[in-house]
């Protein structure tokens, strides 16, 4: 790679969760890239552009907000940019947080399915007065809801502007191809009404998604009907390379490449990453890791009866030569069972070369224990029941997700 540079980088992954030390691991990734010279470098890592679309110009509101509820008493974490689901669900168990929280309003994710140790979860949940769960799907944390409102599909609605960072500046919008099925709303619809019955309309002071949109692509300079017809217009190329003319600027405290973080150490924190071995699986034992399928996305479409033809339940993958010693057949039925004892619904064996021999790989999303998710229900193993454990990086609180241990039974 060094032979190569700049044109070489090394990539951080999709998910970054792995042993609850990943902000300093993602930062020697990041370090790496800097020796090589690759940031900014044509074929190592672009600085992107991106479009500026003004916000919709709406009245300041006037409040004071309570702390976020997500850091602990010891603390907190430092580093976090948002409110952590995990630390909301702590929060919400008595005792934990500064003040007491009595209800949920849950949208965009499933959080018994989502997140590690789903006991926890059940036991936030048991202390709450009230639970609103708007979702186009009954999924799990709908059933222990008092109210479901429900959402219509992405085909069914308009979406915000999308202006990611990318090699281009570019503008997208999703907009609906029919009108929404049975009593489902868009949750923009939703959203407003709800404002709108807490007298909170100014926070919303457009008709419809519609205008709101218009708006803010009139502000853009932006063609609307060019937009509405073709989906996405292209913004004016921009230098993107420091061959290119572009001034690197990076969001540190010099707004340089800062190998040694004087910001991680005033805060009590390592300055450089140090490297601690993870633990290793106990003897006879697998690490248990978890991702996507081309197919599905999470947990979101394990119930779509289309893809389920093509993937209707996840399997085990397991070494080929490890299933030969284990005397597993591929596609026989086995039972994960973790180091706490919590035993998986019976999962296929993937018998394949293209794992190592001390891990064990499960797509996410399946194993479902709601019954009205009538087409996933029982179909596969849930990899989020088997994590029982519990590991946090201190810099930004997110949960370990590579430290559950499993064992493979057979069935009788």
């Amino acid at each position: 790679m060094g032979g190569f540079r700049p044109k070489s980088l090394i990539h951080c992954g999709r998910r970054a969760t792995w042993y609850g030390d990943d902000t300093q691991r993602l930062r020697a990734v990041a370090m790496l890239n800097a020796l090589l010279g690759a940031w900014g470098r044509k074929g190592g890592y672009y600085l992107p552009a991106e479009m500026e679309v003004p916000e919709y110009p709406r009245k300041k509101l006037e409040y004071k907000p309570k702390p976020p509820v997500d850091q602990p008493k010891n603390g907190g974490y430092p580093f976090a940019e948002s409110v952590l689901l995990t630390g909301l669900r702590d929060a919400s168990i008595p005792g934990n947080a500064a003040y007491d929280l009595h209800g949920w309003m849950v949208y965009g994710t499933n959080p018994l399915n989502s997140v590690p140790q789903p006991k926890k979860t059940i036991e936030a949940i048991q202390h709450l007065d009230f639970i609103v769960t708007s979702c186009n799907l009954p999924i799990e944390i709908a059933g222990w809801s008092d109210v479901v409102l429900p959402e219509c599909t992405y085909l069914e609605r308009y979406d915000d502007l999308n202006t990611a960072p990318y090699r281009v500046p570019f503008a997208a919008m999703r907009q609906k191809a029919i009108e929404p099925l049975y009593d489902s709303k868009p949750a923009s619809w939703i959203a407003r009404e709800l404002a709108s019955r807490l007298g909170l309309e100014d926070c919303f002071p457009w008709e419809d998604v519609e205008e709101y949109l218009k708006v803010r692509v009139k502000a853009a300079s932006l063609d609307w009907d060019v937009l509405k017809k073709k989906g996405a217009v292209i913004g004016k190329p921009q230098p993107i390379y420091i061959e290119d003319g572009i001034a690197p600027v990076f969001d540190t405290p010099s707004h340089k490449i800062e190998l040694y973080s004087g910001r991680l150490k005033a805060a009590g924190f390592d300055p450089m990453p140090q490297f601690r071995p993870v633990e290793e699986p106990p003897e006879g034992m697998f690490r248990l890791l978890s991702g996507r399928a081309p197919v599905h996305s999470f947990g979101r479409t394990v119930n779509n009866r289309l893809l389920g033809d093509c993937y209707p339940e996840n399997e085990v993958w397991l070494n080929d030569k490890v299933c030969e010693e284990l005397g597993v057949k591929d596609k026989q039925r086995v039972v994960l069972v973790n180091t706490e004892g919590v035993r998986s619904n019976p999962v296929k064996v993937k018998k394949t070369r293209r794992i190592r021999p001390d891990c064990a790989f499960l797509v996410h999303g399946f194993g479902t224990k709601q019954p009205h998710m009538t087409f996933a229900f029982n179909k596969g193993a849930s990899d989020t029941d088997l994590m029982t454990k519990d590991k946090t990086d201190p810099l930004i609180g997110s949960k370990a997700l590579n430290i559950t241990f499993i064992k493979i039974e057979q069935e009788a």
